[in-house]
């Protein structure tokens, strides 16, 4: 059938853009389906590298978590420290690697190897960002944080306990880093400091015993 002038007025208008931007259109297509494949091979490694870091951190719980009375075991203990270290080493872009560093520390304590404990709770703050969106799970920093104070103090380090207690927002955790600070100031004499910051506790909503035992064995001296 033949083509009337405006017909083939248009088809020339179509043929000259398609010269004119065809090519390029077809090869931003390309490359957003390309983007778009890579994406979702980057998200299906995501998803499967969380599953296994997941089964990992699911074989730390079973063996921390033991039935009331039961401690753990020297083998159990080593079992979760080696899981740990794999968390750390192979996912430690997930959120399971900072709680398995978490639990690795409370194994380190219980094995009186305060040092390996620090080292454990510093890589959780040194790495408290995870995953594609770079999240922050605030209360686990916060717990990390409060457990190396006490870790320091235990060590005998009292002013870098101090530092650390004294430089962050404890928010929802505030009884806890209240008390911390307390004892703190108990191990520098400082017992003046110390009872405000016990009393600071039992405000922030600590009903404690050994909290009130601190206070009531205080000596009535700056």
């Amino acid at each position: 059938m033949a083509l009337n002038s405006g017909e083939e007025e248009s088809i020339e208008a179509l043929k000259k853009w398609w010269d004119e931007n065809g090519k390029p259109l077809a090869t931003a297509v390309v490359f957003v389906l390309a983007g778009y494949g890579g994406w979702l091979f980057w998200q299906n490694g995501q998803i499967a590298a969380s599953d296994a870091a997941s089964d990992v951190y699911e074989e730390i719980l079973v063996l921390a978590l033991t039935e009331p009375g039961r401690p753990v075991s020297d083998e159990e203990s080593a079992r979760i420290l080696d899981l740990s270290r794999e968390l750390m080493q192979a996912h430690r872009d997930t959120v399971y690697a900072r709680y398995g560093a978490l639990f690795s520390a409370q194994q380190h304590v219980v094995n009186a190897d305060l040092d390996a404990a620090e080292e454990s709770l510093r890589w959780i703050l040194e790495n408290r960002r995870s995953g594609f969106f770079d999240e922050e799970d605030e209360g686990l920093v916060l717990t990390a944080t409060l457990r190396l104070g006490r870790i320091l103090l235990s060590k005998g380090e009292a002013e870098n306990a101090l530092t650390i207690v004294n430089n962050v927002d404890p928010k929802a955790f505030e009884a806890g880093f209240s008390e911390l600070r307390g004892d703190i100031y108990v191990t520098m004499d400082r017992f003046l400091d110390a009872r405000d910051s016990y009393v600071a506790s039992q405000q922030a909503g600590s009903n404690s015993e050994a909290l009130q035992m601190k206070l009531d064995e205080l000596p009535n001296e700056s």
